[in-house]
């Protein structure tokens, strides 16, 4: 009998391929060169009509990722 799994460590540990499902429980993180990743914050629908509007919602959507550590800051 074999056994395939999906997710495992390649030999010297520099890669690990996710082929299944990672839980990340609440004790849990994720971080990137050591800044913790979390969902960002709900960016609500864009209801603008006009660009001034739109560039306000965008740059919300901006600062919501940063916070969340989704994106660099500078």
């Amino acid at each position: 009998m074999t056994y395939n799994t999906k997710n495992y460590t390649e030999q010297g540990g520099e890669k690990t391929i996710i082929g299944g499902e990672m839980a990340v429980t609440a004790e849990g993180k994720v971080t990137f060169d050591g800044t913790e990743l979390k969902p960002a914050a709900l960016q609500a629908e864009s209801t603008a009509t006009e660009v001034a509007e739109l560039v306000t919602d965008f740059n919300d959507l901006l600062l919501k990722l940063k916070t969340a550590g989704l994106m660099e800051s500078e």
